[in-house]
């Protein structure tokens, strides 16, 4: 396992980071703690979660992978052996979040959220407290726009007060490092704008989708991470599952995540069972895995910090921790030609 530098502080986190939000629905608790023990193991130092964990997001199952991971590391007294990375939910209705509130990113919310996760943690400090997605009214998750987009709802909270929130927490000691999530290049820039006017501490990380069919990081955030040093934690590397193969041409094999929960549907758009296609042929023509393909892709960009993997099973954990970090140049050059005829198909 190799280790990079987190922003430009003085952590070093393992290149593979450990996603855990399957834990609390389709991971129970023992199988749970045996995949964070074996991660460990195997160099895993990095572990990711965030308050609304498990997906997809209930009333019924709020919280539970935070609890899960708690019960871990108090079983283990293993706390300074991990950096732990979790977040807090941006602008949301869901009325689980906050008690029947609108969840915002302004003070009031962030420390609410913050003192609830470091109970369900069973910590007394987050290495990496991150921003979900935005507060704004702006497009997200697949072009889907958020409630208050287009029907004049409340402004976002500002750049300044969110990031001073996150100074007081840093001075209280109970983060240490703050982060993004489905951010835009313009999100990056105000909160760097604001770090560097001493309104609060500077982002060390941008956590997006990226992976072979949603190469977009690449366009306006990638310069920003190599830059700024506010690196990428790439998530759903694998296309939540799809560049696997398993949901080929409207495959629905029992048990998967996208037959339980039919929430994919960016991964149904036409053109991705062609991108997908295309990658299976070319894994099989280098003698890979593709699930090693689509992974040593991502961890290889010199703009990611970590990969985020996520596995239902040890099994599948086990298959993703032997995957390669980097690939020859000339599959890279047939990964790029690909891309090039077929684009990001699945934002």
């Amino acid at each position: 396992m190799q280790y990079r530098q987190l922003g430009r502080t003085d952590v070093r986190v393992s290149e593979i980071c450990l996603g855990t939000m399957t834990y609390g629905e389709q991971t129970g608790e023992a199988d749970a703690f045996a995949q964070m023990d074996h991660a460990l193991a195997h160099g895993v130092n990095f572990f990711d979660t965030a308050e609304l964990y498990s997906i997809p997001p209930r009333a019924e199952t709020y919280g539970s992978t935070e609890r899960i991971i708690g019960k871990w590391l108090s079983a283990r007294g293993n706390r300074d052996k991990v950096i732990l990375a979790t977040k807090v939910v941006g602008r949301s209705t869901a009325h689980w979040y906050r008690n029947g509130e609108m969840a915002r990113l302004d003070r009031k919310n962030i420390f609410y959220a913050v003192e609830n996760s470091l109970k369900r943690l069973q910590t007394d400090y987050i290495d990496l407290y991150q921003l979900h997605w935005p507060d704004r009214p702006m497009d997200l998750f697949e072009g889907l726009s958020n409630e208050y987009h287009d029907r004049g709802g409340p402004d976002g909270v500002t750049f300044e007060e969110t990031l001073a929130a996150m100074d007081e927490l840093v001075k209280q000691g109970k983060i240490r490092h703050f982060g993004v999530s489905n951010e835009t290049p313009w999100g990056v820039s105000q909160f760097l704008r604001a770090a560097d006017a001493s309104v609060g501490p500077r982002l060390v990380t941008i956590q997006n989708a990226y992976h072979l069919l949603n190469r977009q990081f690449e366009i306006g955030l990638a310069e920003f991470a190599c830059r700024e040093q506010t690196g990428l934690l790439a998530y759903s590397p694998l296309g939540q599952g799809f560049l696997t193969g398993k949901y080929l041409n409207g495959a629905k094999p029992e048990g998967a995540r996208f037959t339980l929960f039919p929430r994919g549907q960016r991964y149904q758009k036409p053109g991705v069972d062609d991108a997908i296609a295309d990658y299976l042929a070319l894994a099989r023509e280098f003698g890979l895995h593709p699930v090693h393909l689509a992974l040593a892709f991502v961890t290889s960009r010199p703009f990611v910090t970590a990969n985020i993997i996520g596995a239902t099973t040890l099994d599948q954990l086990k298959l993703i921790l032997d995957a390669p970090t980097t690939l020859p140049a000339d599959l890279e050059k047939r990964i790029d030609a690909i891309h090039q005829i077929r684009g990001n198909p699945a934002p």
